[in-house]
């Protein structure tokens, strides 16, 4: 019993730590989540956490400026758009990915080696030496200010950094499972989906957590080859255009930031048990 409280106490002090900074890190969004339910009028004369003086005090909170964002300021179809180019966006690299990383991870062909290296290598060219050229080759197949031109653009972005991450964990399986599989007659395309896929989960969690992310956050990409199309264009694009036009409704801003922040947040914290594990993808092999 004097052992465990030692070892308790001895913990004591990081365990303060973690817990400080986690709530470092989360001020600033309880900060957005209370300024996004209060008046202009509130906003205009005292800070957020004012509001802690009478926490249950809700004649202090308004919904207006989720309605105005959602229903005047087409927050809500650029909304959709964002699902529109998040999920294909996603689970096309991902899919992808996941044939790749076994190939190259498992199956013999020629210059296997030399293609995983050059792919791998894509990871350090800058997104801008490629929008010249592929805005070209858009404007002939007329992809431009399309959702399946971004769902393109986003793959093949996405692709390295994928196949990379869904490699190492895929590599470290062990090789008496695929000797086991190869014995027991199954084809490379049945050892793929019924013993790879499996036990990838946690490796195929995290690449989509990344993925989801970088897109859904995306503003560079969408717009360049988004452009200006309404019809198409994400959340980040519109939260852009609302700091443009309306950088003093404060109220404003910060509920179009929750909203396009809200959706990142519940697929992060459904899918973070797999996040430490995938992360550590390909670490330890065996």
């Amino acid at each position: 019993m004097m052992e465990r409280l030692v070892k308790a106490l001895s913990r004591g002090p990081l365990h303060i730590v973690i817990i400080v900074l986690a709530l470092a890190w989360m001020l600033p969004t309880a900060g957005l989540l209370i300024t996004s339910f209060r008046t202009p009028q509130d906003i205009a004369h005292s800070g957020w956490w004012t509001v802690l003086e009478h926490p249950f005090n809700f004649t202090q909170y308004t919904l207006q400026n989720y309605e105005t964002v959602i229903t005047k300021n087409g927050m809500g179809q650029a909304f959709l758009n964002s699902l529109a180019i998040s999920i294909p966006g996603t689970l096309i690299p991902v899919m992808i990915a996941a044939f790749a990383a076994y190939a190259f991870a498992w199956m013999k062909f020629p210059g296997r080696q030399t293609l995983f290296i050059i792919v791998v290598a894509l990871l350090v060219v800058p997104l801008q030496m490629t929008f010249i050229p592929i805005l070209r080759i858009f404007r002939l197949l007329r992809l431009g200010g399309t959702f399946p031109g971004i769902w393109l653009a986003h793959t093949g972005y996405g692709l390295p950094f994928t196949v990379y991450l869904l490699h190492n964990f895929i590599g470290g399986l062990p090789s008496e499972l695929f000797d086991s599989a190869s014995i027991d007659g199954a084809s490379p395309l049945q050892t793929f989906f019924r013993l790879v896929l499996p036990l990838s989960v946690p490796a195929i969690a995290s690449v989509v957590i990344f993925q989801f992310l970088w897109v859904w956050n995306d503003l560079l990409v969408s717009l360049m080859y988004l452009g200006g199309t309404p019809n198409v264009a994400p959340v980040t694009l519109k939260v852009a255009n609302l700091v443009g036009s309306r950088g003093q409704d404060w109220e404003l801003l910060t509920a179009a930031a929750f909203i396009s922040m809200a959706l990142p947040l519940v697929v992060f914290f459904s899918l973070q048990r797999y996040f430490v594990r995938g992360i550590l993808a390909g670490s330890v092999k065996g």
